[in-house]
């Protein structure tokens, strides 16, 4: 249901999961309405900024000959991996969204983005909230939503700046995360930049066991309704 949101002043850090070039020029990878993401992470990036909210950056990128490789990684012929390849200049993340300054840029090549403790380095500085944005949304995005509720985080997942390979794919992991998001809320991009700010703004949080079910047909409505 919709409830109104208001985050202390020092008490969140925002994530933005995988910008990367690959999303938007790589045809095996390209992300549905990913320069509509880019836009709204532009707005993200400068409220965080503004408002001293900690940015933390993320890029998927895998190396073959790294030990933690898992056995069946899919390559290509020549050895190199069928994505996201540590060689390949599309990984990089899109300039308008880039790190500034001293904003830690983290490479990964797990799902999540808490596979090098930042959970901990969070928590340490008194993070209770996340704001999180990226791409894919079933995929990179949720298994971070995920660990970040596990670790005990309270998740503004900002549903207008995330993406997948399809509308559908988007649609139905924004609801899937949103049916267990306890303790966080879906938002919106503006409302984020608000609670960036100080100010309160609506978001939809759970109020018990999956409220939300799903058929082909409601998938679109549930998802403008959040």
């Amino acid at each position: 249901m919709k409830t109104t949101i208001a985050i202390a002043h020092g008490k969140a850090a925002a994530l933005f999961i995988d910008l990367q070039e690959e999303h938007r020029r790589d045809q095996r990878l390209l992300s549905v309405g990913f320069d509509r993401v880019i836009d709204n992470v532009v707005l993200l990036q400068a409220a965080a900024r503004a408002n001293r909210v900690p940015l933390h950056h993320y890029a998927y990128v895998v190396d073959v000959a790294a030990s933690d490789i898992r056995p069946f990684h899919p390559r290509l012929p020549d050895g190199r991996s069928a994505f996201s390849d540590k060689d390949d200049p599309l990984t990089a993340i899109c300039a308008e969204v880039a790190p500034r300054g001293e904003e830690p840029l983290l490479v990964k090549s797990e799902a999540s983005a808490f596979g090098q403790g930042l959970g901990k380095e969070l928590k340490a500085q008194g993070i209770e909230w996340l704001f999180v944005a990226g791409v894919w949304t079933e995929a990179c995005v949720d298994a971070t939503v995920k660990d970040a509720l596990k670790l005990g985080f309270r998740v503004a997942l900002v549903k207008d700046a995330c993406a997948s390979g399809s509308l559908a794919m988007h649609q139905t992991g924004i609801l899937n995360l949103a049916n267990r998001l306890y303790g966080g809320a879906v938002v919106t991009t503006d409302a984020a930049c608000r609670l960036m700010a100080g100010e309160t703004a609506q978001g939809w949080s759970p109020q018990g066991p999956v409220p939300l079910r799903y058929e082909a047909e409601t998938i679109a409505t549930l998802y403008e309704d959040l």
